[in-house]
């Protein structure tokens, strides 16, 4: 069994400051107890990774909404950022939070996974807060999904973002042969990576580190092989948790994979090479 766990953890939280159309996540606006539950939710699951001092362990969290605009996220963070087992912590966020409380975060743990919203915000606006993040050494990627009416402002944010920043591209993928010739190449000009993420890649009897090193744990504790297989492993809380997992990595009972965060889990495709230790932060090597 792997020493190394990749765990990508959910909660209930699904309020968001943003409304995008074409966002895939929910859209509600949590109530003051529904956000305390998804507080006390999130703080069991960090006391149960700081039990687990046996594992090297790395944390992305996934959130429905947007999580770091609420403080207890922030802290969580901090808190991952302290434990010497953990070697990433990090989170996908629209980057609409203030940054003052980085401050206090591990520079070699703490990462930020941050997408561009052209519909929410504006170039500079985002722009101006890389920047900061690159001033203050918080390790982080920054993307945009790629629809075809933002390319001028994918452009402007590639010119306005540091050289050595990754910018990734998200493929729209909800439309069949939604790109031309023409855009593949525009959008493969500003992430070298966009073709690998522009397909669904065959995946049904593949191995997979899913339910291997690799795994979800949902805001009840609820482990799963990740979030495009439904059925459950087990409880992260329990005793005996490691029984859930397989000893190697496991063929994939899904026709096909088209998300960075589980494909980048199959083997064959040889990314643990392309993104070593930042994979959950989603930036490449060299």
């Amino acid at each position: 069994m792997s020493h190394r766990w990749n765990i990508l953890y959910r909660g209930p939280l699904s309020s968001c400051n943003y409304a995008c159309d074409y966002c895939p996540f929910a859209k509600t606006r949590n109530t003051g107890e529904e956000l305390r539950d998804d507080a006390a939710k999130l703080t069991r699951f960090i006391d149960q990774v700081e039990r687990r001092e046996d594992r090297e362990i790395g944390v992305l969290f996934t959130p429905w909404g947007e999580a770091l605009v609420h403080r207890a996220y922030q802290q969580a963070l901090l808190r991952l950022g302290r434990m010497n087992h953990v070697y990433r912590a990090a989170i996908q966020t629209n980057l609409a939070c203030s940054l003052d409380w980085l401050e206090e975060a591990d520079r070699d743990t703490v990462a930020l996974w941050c997408t561009f919203h052209p519909t929410e915000t504006t170039v500079g606006k985002f722009a101006a807060k890389i920047h900061r993040l690159r001033e203050t050494g918080i390790r982080h990627s920054v993307g945009v999904v790629g629809l075809k009416e933002h390319q001028a402002d994918i452009a402007a944010l590639r010119s306005a973002l540091p050289e050595d920043t990754y910018l990734w591209v998200n493929a729209y993928k909800r439309v069949a042969d939604y790109y031309g010739a023409e855009d593949v190449e525009f959008l493969r000009s500003i992430d070298r990576l966009f073709p690998i993420n522009n397909q669904r890649h065959p995946s049904r009897g593949l191995p997979c580190h899913s339910g291997h090193a690799s795994f979800t744990v949902d805001g009840d504790g609820m482990a799963r092989r990740c979030h495009f297989i439904a059925s459950p492993l087990g409880s992260f809380y329990d005793a005996d948790f490691d029984k859930f997992l397989a000893p190697s990595p496991v063929p994939c009972v899904n026709d096909t994979c088209g998300c960075h965060i589980g494909y980048v889990h199959l083997p064959h495709l040889g990314l643990d090479e392309v993104y070593g230790d930042g994979i959950l932060e989603r930036i490449p090597m060299g």
